[in-house]
């Protein structure tokens, strides 16, 4: 079985519709596939929220998700400005390997970018991928700046010690600015780890079914045998 972390340099850098993408790339290739969101916030209770975006989009049935807070913060503030409990993480680790020990692949989406606070005691999302001793995909912005954000988010997984699987771009313009071209050359180079993805801009539209039959065309074909090994 298999755990592979989704993560991002900051918030609305495509998380979700990357999660979605290799969701369907790995249902495609015949992988059962779960998906977890710790914590969730800006979403009332029963709202259709990420897990629901990525259902949709990837025809994946089987999620989790443990929290869910009204206001769009992160999740530690949000718990605490609605009185509401926070997510532990042992129960983010529990389920997870519950999860895991029913299906090929189980994906965790987190909040924000990497750091983010999710519940009790501070815990962020480069604790949950270090207890479980699972890898972390990184989702970056395509222009200016992110160079900068990718850097900072792969140095801080390398003090952990959680391995960078590599880094996608998660809204791959249709007319890529010069920053975003020299980006995609750049980010090995300052990061260490390689670009395994880029998920074009504005593909998470009404047609689901187009999203799971072109989402295998967004990945490094080898990164994504890596993913599909069972550990």
């Amino acid at each position: 079985m298999s755990v592979l972390v989704v993560s991002g340099t900051s918030t609305d850098v495509g998380k979700t519709v990357v999660t979605a993408a290799l969701a369907a790339t790995l249902r495609a290739a015949g992988r059962s596939v779960a998906v977890c969101k710790p914590a969730q916030t800006g979403e009332a209770p029963g709202a259709p929220a990420d897990l629901a975006e990525i259902v949709r989009l990837s025809g994946v049935t089987e999620t989790v998700e443990l929290a869910r807070y009204p206001e769009p913060l992160a999740p530690d503030t949000a718990a605490r400005r609605a009185g509401m409990p926070m997510v532990t993480l042992a129960q983010v680790v529990s389920a997870v390997r519950e999860l895991d020990a029913h299906h090929d692949v189980t994906l965790v989406e987190g909040a924000g970018g990497l750091l983010v606070r999710l519940g009790a005691d501070g815990f962020t999302v480069r604790d949950v991928a270090a207890a479980l001793d699972a890898p972390v995909l990184v989702v970056a912005a395509p222009g200016l700046g992110t160079l900068n954000h990718c850097a900072l988010t792969a140095e801080a997984l390398a003090t952990a010690r959680v391995k960078c699987t590599g880094f996608v771009v998660g809204s791959w313009p249709q007319r890529p600015d010069l920053a975003a071209r020299c980006n995609l050359h750049d980010l090995p180079a300052v990061t260490g780890s390689a670009v395994v993805g880029r998920v074009p801009e504005g593909v998470a539209g009404p047609d689901a079914a187009g999203f799971a039959a072109a989402a295998p065309t967004w990945f490094d074909p080898e990164w994504l045998e890596s993913v599909m090994i069972r550990r």
